[in-house]
């Protein structure tokens, strides 16, 4: 049955937190959509920006050995070869070089070929080589590539630097990734080939004006160019590669795609000039786009919680008012519903709750009335049928027709059910027989037939241990103090659901007093709880207020309190809320006194 609380918890649910979370849900998704536009936008114009930045320094770079063409000492040694040039001085010569190699700072080496005589120097750290001929300079791939597409230059992916034929001074330390640019130099009138300008720069500069477009050091950007090599990359490792396989659809289209997760935008920079069919790709991770959006939620949540908090107090305050009353009421019926019939109704409050109390109060003085008379008498018909039934059967006819039946059971090959009435048998006899003391091992064999049959009732594997010295089997002691210590076992244990429980049962002998102990691994009890079972074991003695659900306990305790004395008893523990424990406290009798009572008992 729900309680009047759980349904205005069930109403909050629904009409508050329900509705607030699809909101947020709708928000997010919606801000998601608009944020997601609104960035894209402006990541393609800084693309846009970033393009045409890159198209002015590479066409400046490109239009640099231009300037050759009004350097006359340099420019006659390309028209002429070296060997003819005999006005030009060589330092001279070697100034111009160095002039052009110190016009960029980005420029790492240059090489200045001449056709005429096949010869070639280069400038590495602002110091021009010796001359060095080299004849199948323009038989180089890419120097073809360049000739043979009628383009004046040729922009090669980088590469590490190299000692163009050993002609420059480049230590083995440097290992610099560098940009290589070729140039024709060609007479203006004949467009004969004078020679060829080789320029290694390295990526720096415009590495600065990729980077632009990086906002967060998760995002990446690429300069592709138009045969699907990598010309600039965040990660060094793609630098001069093809570019991986994830990012070729980019080079489709204007519009930006997805791939695991990462947005990928890409834009053209130019249709025609020296950057001619080259891609400027940017990929940005979704988490750090949304990264905003996605604490704006979790701000809304929490607002959320909040309000979910509030809303919970203030129900609760509501319910205490409200519900107080009729929870009051409630535990008083369920009181009645489990035979405590004694329950104190209240009728001096004046609403509907203090009418129905009092009429429930007259209710159970009836109740009550009539219960106890029925009860004296079903007590007095139940002892008239028990005195009867003692007189009509007598103990030995019990024992032999068990025995008759258990020889039945042998020939009819059920030792297993010829056990169990073994175990039955004996049990009858323990519990018919006058005797009041018995010895250990008597109280264990019943305790054992006891398991047996239990065993058979919960078809399952009982987990116990029995440990009883041999020298402790012989002593006397009352009779039944161990049997109801393990039907309590099962009651609390097997009986509520904890079937894999283990039972020890076990003794020890310290100072004068013997102790039997039981102990189970299964539920355990409060402090409360436990404060509260040794108050009615040890205190409580009227019989009208006691409680019979621990009587089994308080019996034992009082049968060993009666024989022996105020030393002996029961002790309980609940083995750190690990278990339950229940030690029995039996003094050991000097020889005349146990001579003494076998005589008593004589």
């Amino acid at each position: 049955m729900k309680s009047i609380h759980s349904r205005l918890l069930i109403m909050l649910f629904i009409c508050i937190i329900i509705p607030y979370f699809l909101s947020v849900v709708v928000i997010y998704g919606y801000t998601k959509s608009n944020v997601e536009h609104h960035e894209l936008e402006n990541t393609r114009d800084y693309m846009q920006r970033t393009s045409e930045d890159l198209q002015q320094y590479f066409q400046d770079i490109i239009n640099l050995p231009y300037i050759l063409y009004r350097d006359h000492d340099l420019f006659r040694i390309l028209e002429y070869g070296f060997e003819n040039s005999i006005h030009s001085k060589p330092t001279t010569i070697e100034k111009s070089m160095e002039t052009f190699y110190l016009m960029r700072n980005e420029f790492r080496q240059v090489r200045f070929y001449i056709a005429d005589e096949e010869d070639l120097f280069t400038v590495y750290n602002a110091t021009v080589s010796a001359r060095s001929h080299q004849p199948d300079l323009l038989q180089e791939d890419a120097i073809q590539r360049m000739i043979n597409s009628g383009s004046n230059y040729m922009i090669e992916p980088p590469r590490q630097i190299e000692n163009y034929n050993n002609a420059a001074i480049i230590p083995e330390s440097d290992d610099s990734m560098v940009l290589t640019i070729h140039h024709q130099i060609e007479d203006v009138l004949s467009n004969e080939l004078l020679g060829i300008i080789t320029v290694n720069s390295d990526l720096d500069e415009y590495a600065r004006i990729c980077e632009r477009l990086i906002q967060n050091d998760q995002e990446a950007v690429l300069l592709v160019n138009a045969d699907n090599y990598v010309m600039y990359a965040s990660d060094p490792s793609l630098i001069g590669k093809p570019v991986p396989d994830e990012y070729l659809q980019s080079r489709i289209g204007e519009k930006e795609h997805y791939v695991n997760d990462d947005i990928i935008l890409s834009n053209t920079l130019s249709e025609s000039g020296p950057l001619e069919g080259w891609q400027l790709v940017k990929i940005t991770p979704s988490h750090v786009l949304f990264n905003e959006v996605r604490q704006t939620v979790y701000t809304n949540i929490m607002v959320g919680v909040g309000v979910v908090v509030l809303g919970l107090i203030m129900i609760s305050i509501i319910s205490y008012k409200i519900t107080r009353p009729i929870k009051l009421l409630s535990r008083k019926v369920r009181r009645i519903e489990g035979d405590n019939m004694e329950s104190p109704f209240e009728d001096n409050q004046e609403d509907e709750i203090g009418h129905l109390e009092k009429h429930m109060k007259e209710m159970m003085t009836r109740i009550n009335f009539h219960i106890e008379r029925e009860y004296k008498l079903e007590i007095e018909n139940r002892k008239n049928q028990l005195k009867a039934l003692k007189s009509q059967v007598h103990p030995h006819f019990l024992y032999n027709s068990l025995q008759s039946i258990g020889a039945v059971a042998l020939r009819s090959n059920s030792p297993q059910v010829y056990q169990l009435i073994t175990s039955l048998s004996k049990m009858m006899r323990y519990t018919i027989r006058a005797d009041h003391w018995v010895t250990v091992r008597t109280e264990v064999d019943y305790v054992k037939a006891y398991m047996a049959l239990q065993k058979e009732r919960f078809r399952t594997h009982l987990s116990y241990a029995i440990n009883i010295d041999d020298n402790i089997c012989d002593i006397s002691v009352p009779s039944m103090i161990l049997q109801p210590l393990v039907e309590n076992f099962f009651k609390h244990c097997y009986e509520k659901g904890f079937s894999k429980a283990h039972l020890d049962i076990y003794s020890e002998i310290r100072g004068d007093c013997l102790y039997l102990t039981v102990e189970n691994d299964g539920p355990s009890l409060s402090d409360e709880e436990l404060m509260l079972l040794k108050e009615k074991i040890y205190f409580l003695t009227d019989k009208d207020t006691y409680s019979y659900e621990h009587i089994g306990l308080k019996n034992i305790h009082d049968r060993l309190v009666l024989n022996y004395g105020p030393p002996a008893g029961i002790e309980l523990d609940t083995m750190q809320k690990q278990g339950f424990s229940v030690r029995l406290i039996i003094p050991l009798l000097a020889k005349e006194d146990e001579q003494y009572e076998s005589i008593a008992r004589g």
